[in-house]
């Protein structure tokens, strides 16, 4: 019996973020996604028994305990500790000498092994940050083809905010302009007929928010995120920590506004957009109350904005978007 008639489609898209992995997959014609916390937490050898009662996942390394996954965000509030990550700003950690071992545990519970050797998986690296170009994309890109390759895939990098225009713009048969506001980095791609036309990354993100606003009001990043993710409305803040979260993030859009101007004009002459193009705001981020309406504020504030915009609008699932548009790469492989 073939994958087809068996109602398996193969395939695979893989969001790699700061704050979550997500990952797609076609499943007897549906897209059904997977996601776990980008986390871990260190717990001493004496947990071992309850952490196998409980059937939490972790693993054992360097005579410690591991709990990776939700569970560390859980594990962590328990003991009033703070849940480490294996990626910052956007790329893997240089400072967690574990984070190898920790994403393949992390992936692995994301996507599985390959349905079949070879199995293709498209995943998600950023551009190169325009203010940090010390920053290194390329280790972060083979490690990730190290660690999928590992589970029997054939692997492929692909661009987040491209593939956001792939998964929300089919209608205007891929083109268009993405900004991914993840919580490490800033993603922007712009796209004309599938064509890319310019892709680069701000390294500023949630995370920066976080510590910015947290600065600003004597709070810890944590709590300050504690605080955006238990809901904030952009449009009415209430209190000094929101009305600080509203304040950075205001200042975190016109940063990436500004951005996409100076690097439009780099390249308006090697890009034409004969038509206007929808403007896709997708990331973790972006899903704050009122954070939409607080864009097309800001845009409306920008003087001579470059390109021709047709709208301003919202992924259908800024959690997914990414994933979601790898997995039509990652179908169309194998199509062809």
């Amino acid at each position: 019996m073939s994958k087809k008639e068996e109602g398996l489609t193969l395939g695979v898209g893989l969001d790699i973020g700061t704050m979550n992995l997500v990952g797609a997959r076609e499943v007897e014609g549906k897209t059904v996604f997977t996601q776990v916390r980008d986390a871990f937490l260190d717990l001493d050898p004496e947990a071992k028994r309850s952490l196998k009662m409980s059937g939490v996942n972790f693993l054992e390394s360097n005579g410690s305990l591991v709990v990776v996954g939700d569970s560390a965000l859980t594990m962590a509030n328990l003991f009033k500790r703070e849940a480490r990550r294996p990626l910052s700003r956007g790329v893997i950690s240089a400072g967690e000498l574990d984070a190898q071992e920790i994403l393949n545990v992390l992936l692995l519970e994301v996507v599985e092994q390959a349905r079949e050797e070879g199995e293709h998986c498209f995943y998600s690296v950023p551009a190169p940050p325009l203010d940090d170009p010390g920053q290194d994309i390329i280790f972060h890109t083979e490690i990730f083809r190290k660690i999928i390759r590992g589970h029997k895939y054939t692997a492929h990098p692909a661009n987040e905010a491209m593939a956001i225009i792939f998964s929300q713009c089919v209608e205007e048969q891929f083109s268009g302009l993405a900004v991914s506001f993840g919580a490490g980095m800033c993603n922007v791609a712009l796209a004309y007929k599938a064509a890319s036309g310019m892709e680069f990354s701000l390294a500023r993100g949630g995370d920066w928010v976080d510590s910015q606003s947290a600065r600003a009001v004597g709070k810890t990043a944590s709590q300050m995120c504690a605080i955006k993710e238990k809901g904030v409305n952009l449009a009415q803040p209430q209190g000094r920590e929101q009305e600080a979260l509203a304040l950075y993030i205001r200042s975190l859009i016109n940063y990436c506004l500004q951005n996409i101007v100076a690097q439009f004009k780099k390249v308006r002459n090697d890009v034409s957009l004969p038509d206007p193009i929808p403007f896709i705001v997708s990331g973790g981020s972006s899903m704050a109350g009122g954070f939409l309406e607080l864009f097309k504020d800001e845009f409306q504030q920008v003087k001579g904005f470059p390109i021709e915009i047709s709208e301003i609008r919202a992924a259908a699932d800024p959690m997914t978007a990414v994933a979601e548009g790898l997995l039509v790469l990652a179908k169309q492989e194998h199509e062809e």
